[in-house]
C-alpha cells in the first residue's frame, strides 16, 4: 500500500510539470516584454504606454481563462445514474453479461441516456460503478467519469470537458492573440536588433530576440489547436466523438448532437453574447442530457423518462411539450410519423404502438 501510495503522488507531482513550464515561459515573456522592451528599449512615452495598456489586457485575459480552465473541478455524473442498491447487488452476484445488460437497461429506462457502446449495450463505468450520461467517458488519469469529456490536457493538468470546455477554448483564443500581440509590438526592435541598429543594452536584445521566436512558435502551435477546436464547436462534437461517432439506438452518428452552428456555439458559449469573451460559466445545460437530432427510442423509455421529469403520464402515444434534460423538445407522433414543428430541427421521436 505504501509504495503505491508514494508512486500515486510522485506521478500526481510529475501531472504538474507541463503546468510548471507554461508558468515560466509565460511569467518570463512577462519580464521580457515589460522591463526589457518597453523599459529599456522603447523610447518614447506614448508608444510605452500604449504597449503596456494593450499588453495587460491580453496578458490578463490569457491568465485569467488558462487558470480558471486548471482550477474548473471535472464535472462528474450525479448519483441518479447510479445503480440502486437492490439492482448493485444484483448486477454484482450476476456472472452473465447478458443478465448484466438486462439490469442495466432498467434502471436506464428512467434516465435520459441513449448512447450505447459499439455493441449496442449500456455503456457502464465498472470503476466509477454509474451508467454513463451521453458523452461522458471515463478518464483513467484523472480516475473518473467526466461529463461531456473532450480529452485529458497535460498542459493544464486536467480534463477538459463539460465543466471548463468554453475556458479551455478561451484559453486557446487568449493565448493566440497574446502571441500575436507580442509579435506584432515587439517586430521592429527585433528587426533593429537583428540588423544592429540599437545598442545591446541590459541584455535586451537577447530577450527581445527569443521573444520573437517564442511567441510566434506558440502562435503557430496554438492556432493550429485553436482551429480545429473551433471547428468542433460548430459541429458540436468533443474530439473523442470527433474519432469515434456516439453509437445511438439506430446506429452511430457523428452529427448526433448537432444542432446547427448558431445552437452549437450556444451551448458552449450560453446564449448571452455579453459572457462570451469572459471566462465565467455560461455553457447551456447540466452535462448529463443534451439535445439530439432524431433519436428513435422505444416507447416504454420514453413514457418512463417523461413520467419522471414531468409527473405525468402520456397517453394515445402522444405527448405535450416538455423537457428532458437540456430542453429537449419532444413532438406528436402518429402512426410511427413524426409531425415537426416548422423551424424545429432537433427533436426526440417516440415510436407509437402498432
Amino acid at each position: 500500500m505504501a509504495p503505491s501510495h508514494a508512486f500515486r503522488c510522485c506521478k500526481r507531482a510529475l501531472n504538474w510539470i507541463p503546468v510548471l513550464f507554461i508558468n515560466l515561459v509565460v511569467g518570463w515573456s512577462y519580464y521580457a516584454y515589460v522591463v526589457e522592451l518597453c523599459v529599456y528599449t522603447i523610447p518614447g512615452h506614448a508608444e510605452r504606454i500604449s504597449y503596456l495598456v494593450i499588453f495587460h489586457i491580453f496578458f490578463t485575459m490569457f491568465v485569467w481563462s488558462y487558470w480558471k480552465t486548471i482550477v474548473s473541478r471535472p464535472a462528474s455524473p450525479s448519483k441518479a445514474f447510479g445503480l440502486p442498491r437492490a439492482e448493485k447487488e444484483l448486477y454484482e452476484r450476476e456472472e452473465r453479461a447478458v443478465a448484466q445488460q438486462e439490469i442495466l437497461k432498467k434502471v436506464a429506462k428512467n434516465l435520459p441516456v441513449y448512447t450505447r457502446t459499439a455493441g449496442g449495450a449500456i455503456r457502464y463505468c465498472q470503476s466509477c460503478q454509474v451508467i454513463k450520461p451521453d458523452r461522458c467517458h471515463h478518464c483513467s488519469t484523472c480516475e473518473m467519469c467526466v461529463l461531456k469529456m473532450d480529452h485529458h490536457c497535460p498542459w493544464v493538468n486536467n480534463c477538459v470537458g463539460f465543466s471548463n470546455y468554453k475556458f479551455f477554448v478561451l484559453f486557446l483564443t487568449y493565448g493566440a492573440l497574446y502571441c500575436a500581440v507580442l509579435c506584432a509590438t515587439v517586430i521592429q526592435y527585433f528587426i533593429k536588433f537583428w540588423t544592429k541598429q540599437l545598442p545591446d543594452a541590459h541584455h535586451a536584445k537577447f530577450h527581445i530576440l527569443f521573444l520573437f521566436f517564442v511567441a510566434a512558435l506558440f502562435f503557430i502551435s496554438i492556432m493550429s489547436l485553436l482551429s480545429y477546436h473551433l471547428w468542433l464547436v460548430g459541429k458540436n462534437r468533443t474530439t473523442i466523438e470527433a474519432f469515434r461517432a456516439p453509437v445511438f439506438p439506430n446506429g452511430p452518428d457523428k452529427n448526433g448532437f448537432s444542432l446547427g452552428f448558431s445552437r452549437n456555439v450556444a451551448e458552449v458559449f450560453g446564449d448571452e453574447g455579453k459572457y462570451w469573451l469572459l471566462p465565467v460559466l455560461s455553457s447551456q445545460g447540466d452535462g448529463h442530457s443534451y439535445v439530439t437530432r432524431l433519436v428513435h427510442i422505444d416507447s416504454e423509455q420514453a413514457q418512463s423518462v417523461l413520467t419522471q421529469q414531468n409527473g405525468k403520464c402520456m397517453a394515445n402515444g402522444e405527448t405535450n411539450t416538455s423537457v428532458l434534460g437540456n430542453n429537449i423538445q419532444q413532438h406528436t407522433v402518429d402512426d410511427g410519423k413524426e409531425k415537426i414543428d416548422a423551424g424545429q430541427t432537433v427533436s426526440v421521436s417516440i415510436e407509437g404502438q402498432p
